[in-house]
């Protein structure tokens, strides 16, 4: 319901929001101006002093009249010319005259009311209320996806539009809401639904009928100060019947031009004084600087539009048309889809296509439209969930858990297998795929083949699970290539490789490319003639004869020049081993994939990195790109000191560069043999105290060493009532595991 809150207005009010931003923008500045402009006018100046200097300078004076932000003007008539000019405070003389802008009118009358009266302030106010319930919702979404409202300003995490979008909507969103509300309020103020507390003065049934006392003799005008005064009309001339008028932030009243007598006046009421602070703080007149601040809100949310849209069409074309879907009557296997964003749709499609080649009956459907008594031929579900956010379900999974509890005890129990989607990276890794086993367990439903899961759109792992469920459905072989969509990929030139553990068997290279040139106008333009990446991002490797790609995490940033990977020989791969058999001036296709999730939060609390193997690449980048001394702690494991020790010359100038500041590291085949989470419990104090300190941990390898490491950091953090899941839950613990 939330997300179609947020979504729908969205899309529809979308132009009309960014009309009223972008004005309202315009508009925001122009406090500033008038403050800017405004000459400055000593704090004891009274109404009565500006008022005899005015007259002094201009005696057909008509009207003073002072802006919110300080600026005076002056409107006058000059041999039955009218004129109007800005007054200095100081002299009451002209320093320049008062041209209001045809164009400043204009985008007022645009932002009020779209140019279209009425009809158009109606429509201004259905804009106001669609930010409203856009920055409400955006929140909501937010906050439910970092896991509650506390978690509500965690670093985002995901593709770079969706951060972008998170955090322009975060930052916006104080004034967004206020702008909103603000005017709704006088929305309904000009069409009479609320109060607006005007109580005006009674104009006087009698005065003296005397002329000529000068402002000064008026004891109103000398007890008011300057910066209270709104308005003070005069009187018409040679007219003994008329009054001084005049407008306060304390009130209204009426004044004798022949005595200076007080001849009536209304106190400025509460409600008044309310929409006053209401009209302040939607304009920012009198509060230039909040004018500003509001100014920069409102660009945000054209960014938000375009980013919102990036985002809703990456979601619409993420969903492939399935081919020749069975229906779900005539179905033997009924494929059920969880997801958020398209892509779980890409493997369902993949294996929609593989099962039907095997001369399979296939249904493909979202979880949401699970109806197990229309499935008749039905011998197995096969359930693809993604988890959004903490655990939630995905856009086409809601209410499944529900349907799954609210069947009949007479509905057929069909064999299920579930697979969930989702990123390591979150503390709620397929929380949600859990949930919907949790719930068929309950319920009685058989399972076909246990629970797995696919990390980060995993090809490999999509595959790894194909076999096992071809096993279970006794298909040999069932070989799923699921080949997503790739970047554009660049060719990369091997310059230099170090190579490492020949004597334990384990073939190991660092490889160092050169990095590629991008060509085009825009590049050029853009001064950007080559990729930017960071220590932590991925290199996609697309192997000869392959379609899908290999990742290494890089282990050097675009400032170094170079872009650098660790490999090892692994038994039959055909990436590895291609990698491993360059020689310098070979070339590879390949193409950067941003990793934003794994490398150091910015600041200066301590960093502790954790690798084994070629996993200590990316923390070896992280070192290296270290020129600001932050602490940082590296324990490293690896087979044997004497030939597969990484970057060893690497680690002990860093050390002494302060690039590093401790280097621990685990051999398992040395005089000691021992394995990085033992080097970590035998340093469990340091190791808590850093945490205690708020240290970021960032831990890289295989995925068995990535499961010792949180055992090991699980019992050395319990005494404090800390755990990696809850480091994870505050962005403090990352993983790049494979």
């Amino acid at each position: 319901m939330t997300r179609a809150l947020h979504k729908f207005p969205g899309l529809i009010a979308a132009l009309l929001v960014i009309v009223l931003t972008l004005s309202g923008a315009v508009l925001s500045i122009m406090p500033a101006i008038d403050h800017a402009g405004a000459p400055p006018a000593a704090a004891d100046l009274s109404v009565a002093d500006i008022g005899e200097r005015v007259v002094s300078n201009f005696p057909g004076v008509e009207q003073i009249k002072r802006s919110p932000n300080g600026r005076i003007t002056a409107f006058y008539f000059d041999d039955g010319r009218p004129g109007s000019v800005v007054i200095d405070p100081a002299t009451g003389q002209g320093t320049a005259p008062h041209a209001p802008s045809a164009f400043v009118r204009w985008v007022q009358n645009l932002h009020r009311s779209l140019l279209l009266g009425d009809g158009g302030r109606i429509a201004a106010a259905v804009g106001a209320g669609a930010m409203i319930l856009l920055t409400i919702s955006g929140l909501m979404l937010t906050a439910r996806r970092h896991g509650g409202w506390k978690k509500l300003f965690a670093r985002p995490r995901g593709a770079l539009f969706g951060r972008l979008h998170v955090e322009l909507g975060r930052f916006a969103a104080p004034g967004l809401l206020l702008s909103g509300t603000t005017a709704l309020i006088m929305a309904a103020s000009t069409f009479d639904l609320v109060p607006n507390g005007d109580m005006p003065a009674p104009f006087p049934e009698q005065v003296s009928g005397q002329t000529g006392v000068s402002p000064v003799a008026m004891a109103l005008l000398r007890d008011t100060p300057l910066n209270e005064l709104r308005t003070l009309i005069f009187p018409y001339p040679d007219d003994p019947s008329d009054v001084f008028t005049i407008k306060t932030s304390a009130g209204e009243g009426y004044i004798d031009q022949g005595t200076g007598e007080l001849l009536s006046w209304a106190p400025a009421s509460a409600l008044q004084q309310v929409n006053e602070t209401i009209y302040m703080l939607h304009t920012g007149e009198g509060a230039w600087w909040l004018g500003m601040i509001l100014g920069l809100v409102a660009m945000c949310v054209p960014a938000l539009a375009v980013t919102g849209l990036v985002i809703w069409m990456r979601n619409r074309v993420g969903r492939p048309n399935i081919a020749a879907n069975a229906s779900a009557g005539n179905a033997d296997t009924v494929i059920l889809v969880g997801s958020e964003g398209g892509s779980t749709w890409g493997f369902a499609a993949t294996l929609h296509s593989e099962l039907r080649a095997q001369g399979f009956r296939v249904h493909a459907a979202p979880m949401s439209r699970f109806a197990p008594q229309s499935y008749r031929r039905a011998e197995r579900i096969i359930v693809l969930a993604a988890t959004y956010g903490a655990g939630e379900a995905p856009a086409s999974a809601r209410g499944f858990p529900g349907r799954l509890a609210s069947l009949p005890d007479d509905t057929p129990r069909i064999p299920m297998a579930i697979l969930g989607f989702g990123d390591r990276q979150f503390p709620n890794f397929c929380a949600y795929a859990h949930r919907v086993a949790d719930a068929a367990r309950a319920q009685g439903w058989p399972t076909l083949m246990p629970m797995d899961h696919v990390d980060r759109q995993s090809p490999q792992d999509f595959a790894r699970w194909g076999r096992a469920l071809g096993v279970a459905m006794k298909i040999d072989p069932l070989e799923l290539h699921h080949q997503p969509t790739l970047p554009r990929r660049h060719v990369f030139t091997l310059i230099s490789r170090r190579d490492y553990g020949a004597e334990v068997q384990a073939p190991t290279a660092i490889l160092r490319f050169s990095v590629p040139k991008r060509s085009g106008l825009w590049a050029r333009l853009a001064g950007r003639t080559q990729p930017r990446f960071d220590a932590g991002d991925l290199l996609g490797v697309v192997p000869e004869d392959a379609g899908l790609p290999r990742f290494y995490s890089l282990a050097s940033s675009y400032k170094d020049g170079f872009v650098e990977i660790c490999v090892r020989r692994h038994p039959g791969g055909l990436c590895s081993g291609h990698l491993l058999s360059l020689e310098p001036g070979a070339q590879i296709s390949a193409f950067i994939r941003p990793n934003p999730d794994f490398r150091p939060a910015p600041g200066r609390r301590p960093v502790i990195l954790i690798g084994a193997g070629t996993g200590v690449g990316p923390l070896a980048g992280f070192a290296r790109a270290n020129h600001s001394g932050r602490a940082m702690h590296l324990y490293f494991g690896t087979r044997h000191p004497d030939c597969d020790l990484l970057y060893g010359d690497d680690l002990s100038r860093w050390r002494a560069e302060g690039r590093l500041s401790t280097v621990t590291t685990a051999f398992s085949r040395g005089a000691t043999p021992m394995h990085v989470q033992d080097s970590l419990r035998r340093d469990a104090e340091r190791v808590k105290r850093l945490i205690a300190e708020g240290a970021q941990v960032l831990v890289c390898g295989g995925r068995g060493m990535a499961e010792g490491v949180t055992a090991a950091l699980s019992e050395i953090l319990a005494p404090a009532g800390l755990s990696p899941a809850t480091l994870k839950a505050e962005g403090r613990y990352s993983e790049d595991v494979y």
